[in-house]
C-alpha cells in the first residue's frame, strides 16, 4: 500500500515536471486568451460552422428521410456530440496547450501524443483541399457580382448548360481555380498573422453575425416560395418508418463532422479559453448555434427544392451549391443580388473553417518549437500552397493521376474525413475516459468545484463507453 502511494506521488510529480518543461512553458510567454466571451463563442462556432453545414447537411437530410434524419441528428448532437466536445475542451483549457502538448502533458510516459499528431495531420490534409473549395466560393461570388454567372441565360441550351459550363470552368480549369485559391490562402494568412485576439477573434466577431443575418434573410425569402410549406413538411414532420440503422449512422456521422470533433480544433481553441470559462454552457451554446445553421439551411433548401421542381435531383455538394441554387436564383427578382449574397455567405463559412483548421498546426509550431507567430503562419501556409495547387489541378489536368482509384482531391478527402478523423476521435475519447486522472477531468468540468457536479458522471460515462463504440461504428460503416 505504501509503495502504491509513493508510486502515485512520483507519477504526479512527473506530470507536473512535464507541465513546467514542455516547450510552451520553457520557451514562450504566457499563452494568449480570447478577449471576451462573445469573441470566444464566435470563434469556436466559426470553427464548427462551415461548408459541411451549408451543403453536406441538406444533402444528407434529403438522402436520409428529411425530418427523420433531422431528429436523429439533433439527438446525436445533444447526447453524444456535446459530451465529446466538453472532453476536448477540458484537454485544451486544462493544459493550455496545442493538440499534441495536451496529450503529452497529461500522459508523459505513454504514446497518447500520437492521437494529437494524427488530429493535426488530418486537419492539415483537410485544409489543403478545403482551401480549393473556398476558392470556388470566391470565384462564384465574383461571377455573381459581375453578372458573368448569368451571362448566357439566352443561350440555345438554356441556363442549365450555362451553369454547368461555369462550374466546369471554375473547378477543372488550370489557372482561374488556382488564382482564387491563392487569394483565399493570402486572406487566411493575413488574418492568422494578426494573432488570436486581433486576427481570429476580430474576424469571427464580424463574420459570424454576418453569416447568421444572411441565413435568416434567405430563410425569410424561402418562406415566400409557392411550395414552401411542402418543403418544410418534408424537413420538419418526421416519418418514423424512415429511421433505419443506416440513417442513424449517417446522422451520427454528420453530428461529429459538423462539430469539428477529432480535428484538434476544439483542443486548440480551448487553450485560448480563460480559466473561468464555463465549459458546459460553452459547449451547449456552440452546439446549439451549429444546429441552428443546419436548421436554417433546411429552411432555405427544401422550400426551394419543392417550389422549383428540383425534388427529383440529387443534392450532392457541388451540384447543390453550384448548379441547383443558381437555378433557383434565376427564378427570383434581383437574381444577381441573391446569388452574390448567397456565395458571400458560403465564402464566410469557408473562411471561418479554414482559419480554424490552419490554427491547429500554427499553435503546435508555436508551442512545441517556440516559433514567432508570423514565422509559424508562414511555415504552415507556404507548403499548403503547393498541396492545394496539386489538389486543384487534380480536378483538371492532373485528373488522370490516381491513388487507389481517387484523384488527389478525393483521396485526401476520403482519407482524412472517413478514416483519420474517426480514429483520432476514438482515441481522444479513450484518453479522456481512461488515461487522464479523474481529478483533472472533475476539476475542469466543474471549474475547481465551483459548478454543479451532477453532469460529470454521465459525461465521463458517454466519453468512456458510448462515444468510442459509436464512432467505431461510423468508421466500420464506411467500409461495409
Amino acid at each position: 500500500m505504501r509503495y502504491d502511494k509513493i508510486k502515485m506521488v512520483k507519477n504526479r510529480l512527473y506530470v507536473i515536471n512535464n507541465f513546467i518543461n514542455y516547450p510552451p512553458f520553457s520557451i514562450m510567454a504566457k499563452k494568449v486568451k480570447f478577449g471576451s466571451r462573445i469573441g470566444l463563442i464566435a470563434a469556436t462556432v466559426g470553427s464548427a460552422v462551415g461548408l459541411g453545414n451549408v451543403w453536406r447537411f441538406p444533402a444528407e437530410a434529403q438522402t436520409n428521410g428529411g425530418a427523420a434524419f433531422l431528429l436523429l441528428y439533433v439527438i446525436c448532437v445533444c447526447l453524444l456530440g456535446i459530451p465529446v466536445m466538453i472532453a476536448e475542451f477540458s484537454l485544451g483549457r486544462g493544459t493550455q496547450s496545442d493538440a499534441v502538448g495536451a496529450f503529452r502533458k497529461l500522459s508523459p510516459k505513454k504514446k497518447w501524443w500520437l492521437t494529437g499528431a494524427l488530429a493535426i495531420f488530418a486537419s492539415y490534409l483537410i485544409l489543403s483541399f478545403y482551401m480549393v473549395v473556398a476558392g470556388w466560393t470566391l470565384e462564384y461570388f465574383w461571377q455573381s457580382v459581375t453578372g458573368q454567372l448569368y451571362a448566357h441565360l439566352n443561350s440555345p441550351d438554356g441556363m442549365v448548360s450555362s451553369f454547368r459550363e461555369k462550374m466546369a470552368e471554375c473547378i477543372t480549369g488550370s489557372w482561374r481555380p488556382l488564382i482564387v485559391t491563392y487569394i483565399m490562402i493570402a486572406v487566411n494568412l493575413l488574418v492568422l498573422m494578426k494573432g488570436v485576439q486581433k486576427g481570429i477573434e476580430k474576424m469571427s466577431n464580424l463574420m459570424m453575425p454576418l453569416l447568421f443575418v444572411l441565413l435568416l434573410g434567405f430563410a425569410c425569402v424561402a418562406m415566400t416560395f409557392p411550395k414552401s410549406m411542402e418543403g418544410l413538411a418534408f424537413f420538419l414532420n418526421p416519418d418514423f418508418s424512415k429511421i433505419t440503422p443506416t440513417v442513424m449512422i449517417n446522422a451520427l456521422g454528420q453530428a461529429f463532422f459538423s462539430l469539428s470533433l477529432g480535428m484538434g480544433i476544439l483542443i486548440t481553441y480551448a487553450g485560448y479559453f480563460p480559466k473561468e470559462t464555463n465549459l458546459l454552457s460553452t459547449s451547449v451554446t456552440v452546439a446549439g448555434l451549429d444546429m441552428l445553421v443546419a436548421l436554417l439551411m433546411g429552411f432555405i433548401i427544401f422550400p426551394a427544392v419543392m417550389s422549383f421542381g428540383l425534388d427529383g435531383e440529387s443534392l450532392e455538394g457541388a451540384t447543390l451549391v453550384f448548379v441547383t441554387l443558381p437555378e433557383v436564383f434565376v427564378q427570383l427578382p434581383l437574381t444577381q443580388l441573391w446569388s452574390a449574397l448567397f456565395f458571400l455567405l458560403l465564402m464566410v463559412a469557408a473562411l471561418t473553417s479554414t482559419i480554424s483548421l490552419a490554427e491547429v498546426s500554427i499553435a503546435f509550431l508555436q508551442d512545441y518549437f517556440g516559433l514567432h507567430r508570423v514565422k509559424a503562419c508562414l511555415w504552415v501556409m507556404l507548403p499548403l500552397t503547393v498541396v492545394s495547387t496539386l489538389c486543384s489541378l487534380s480536378q483538371g489536368v492532373l485528373s488522370d493521376f490516381r491513388i487507389f482509384g481517387f484523384n488527389l482531391f478525393d483521396f485526401l478527402d476520403n482519407t482524412a474525413t472517413n478514416i483519420m478523423l474517426p480514429v483520432a476521435a476514438i482515441f481522444t475519447c479513450l484518453f479522456v475516459g481512461w488515461a487522464v486522472p479523474k481529478e483533472f477531468i472533475r476539476k475542469e468540468l466543474t471549474n475547481n468545484g465551483k459548478m454543479n457536479t451532477s453532469f460529470v458522471t454521465p459525461v465521463v460515462f458517454i466519453v468512456r463507453y458510448v462515444a468510442p463504440a459509436l464512432i467505431a461504428l461510423i468508421l466500420i460503416a464506411r467500409f461495409v
